[in-house]
């Protein structure tokens, strides 16, 4: 008993871990924001863009530079000893240093940092953009899966009608009300049904594997949505005109400030090129020093008599004293170091004069990409009121035609309940009766499909309104 009790507990607890993990839209929203991988590049643009800033920063700070080098030089040299020529190696160090900074460059370093933030901000747009239409792409994707859920449910419902219609048509002939050739219409109809579901769940499974991927989720056996008891949403969006929300829209939408962002870039691409005609004005500083490694002749104080001469008249020697030298070892490098040191300082101008044109081709080449960027501007606001008049009248027909795809529903039922009674009475033959319930059958498919396309319709109109996307 004990045993029997184990397998039982073990059962259940797998069973429970085995269950099938259902998200919810948000949760789907923010898997796809974090995995998607055009997201990923759109935030590497991002960091770049941060780094291009750091770059202009830097231009505003010295530039400081150290040297050093150790030379061997090996080859006929005179040697100090002896004054002889011979093959011999010298060895000697120099180090330096140097420190420039820009006081003036036609304030194309100012510029630079002004296209820098402006860079970021357009990338940041940009990626605000992008996440927006992941996540009314994953919202369509949601909205499909859960049309074919409930699509599903009813195809499942049709069937057991169907079965019970078969039931009650067996026991009818078994009782000699009807005959046997009633029966094929209801059973061919039952088949119709058991493939009509099998096709809905076919397409249900499809659309789960579809916004698993969307998700980067590979366990599709395991990936199910929460279930959720959605009816039509209430939205006075339709109450709005499509001049309002476009109006709303352009404050709103990123490709519309990005598209605002890159004139203001392109009028700083002229400025940084216009620079360009100006002076540039830079301070210097430069340090230098060396080290020698080769014997050095010094003083030592004593003086020595060297003949230089004779006088004529009495024959004496004319002699002066020359300070007596000896050969030593080089001095120390820190001796060295501090003694050989010099320094230089200035400040540079640079004028430009003549550059084969280049720079006024550039400026032209500038002003241009700014009429583009104007030109888009105009053209986004254009595509932007023309999708927003579209979704608007995409929403309002999608309305319309879910309420009198309701009116259809409501007509069909009444009359397949209609039929049943006479079918069951006899006074209905079984071809018109199918005939009826499948006309039941596609208003209630229709139904479910108008729905759908209304609130998605409706999703994307709240969107373009600001309308924070939710189920």
């Amino acid at each position: 008993m004990n045993k029997v009790a184990s397998l039982i507990f073990c059962f259940l607890s797998f069973t429970i871990n085995a269950q099938v993990k259902k998200y919810t839209l948000l949760e789907c929203v923010n898997i796809a924001l974090e995995k998607n991988i055009r997201i990923q590049q759109s935030e590497f643009d991002l960091e770049g863009a941060d780094i291009d800033r750091g770059d202009a920063i830097g231009n505003f700070l010295p530039r400081i530079n150290a040297q050093s080098q150790h030379i061997w030089n090996n080859g006929l040299s005179q040697n100090i000893t002896n004054g002889l020529i011979e093959n011999l190696t010298t060895q000697f160090s120099s180090f330096g240093g140097n420190l420039g900074v820009t006081l003036f460059s036609g304030k194309q370093n100012i510029n630079q940092l002004v296209r820098a933030n402006l860079n970021i901000i357009s990338r940041q747009y940009q990626l605000e953009d992008m996440k927006d239409d992941i996540s009314l792409f994953v919202a369509n994707s949601y909205l499909q899966v859960m049309f074919n859920k409930e699509f599903e449910q009813v195809q499942r419902y049709q069937l057991e009608i169907a079965k019970q219609e078969l039931e009650r048509t067996q026991l009818r002939i078994s009782s000699g009300v009807q005959t046997q050739a009633e029966i094929y219409e209801i059973e061919a109809n039952l088949a119709s049904q058991e493939q009509a579901l099998v096709q809905s769940e076919n397409a249900t499974r499809l659309s789960l594997i579809s916004l698993a991927q969307s998700l980067l989720i590979t366990d599709y056996e395991n990936f199910d949505i929460a279930d959720v008891n959605f009816n039509v949403p209430l939205s006075q969006i339709l109450l709005e005109k499509p001049k309002k929300i476009f109006e709303k829209s352009l404050t709103l939408r990123n490709d519309i400030k990005v598209a605002a962002t890159n004139i203001e870039i392109a009028k700083t691409d002229i400025d940084l090129a216009k620079g360009s005609l100006l002076p540039t004005l830079s301070a210097f500083y430069n340090y230098n020093t060396r080290i020698s490694y080769s014997d050095r002749f010094i003083e030592t104080g004593n003086f020595i008599e060297t003949p230089i001469g004779v006088v004529k008249e009495n024959g004496s020697l004319v002699v002066t004293q020359f300070p007596e030298r000896a050969i030593t070892d080089p001095l120390s490098f820190g001796d060295q170091f501090r003694q050989n040191d010099g320094h230089s300082y200035g400040l540079a101008l640079n004028i430009p004069i003549f550059n084969g044109l280049s720079i006024k081709n550039n400026i032209k080449r500038r002003k241009l990409n700014l009429k583009r960027s104007e030109t888009q501007f105009e053209q986004t606001k254009l595509d932007l009121e023309n999708t927003i008049n579209q979704a608007y009248n995409n929403a309002e027909g999608a309305f319309k035609f879910y309420e009198a795809s309701e009116k259809t529903l409501k007509a069909r039922k009444e009359a397949y309940f209609i039929a049943e009674k006479q079918f069951e009475a006899g006074v209905l033959n079984s071809y018109d009766f199918i005939q009826i319930k499948q006309r039941y059958d596609i208003a209630a498919s229709d139904n479910v499909r108008a729905k759908y396309d209304y609130i998605f319709k409706l999703k994307v109109l709240e969107f373009y309104f600001g309308v924070e996307i939710a189920i």
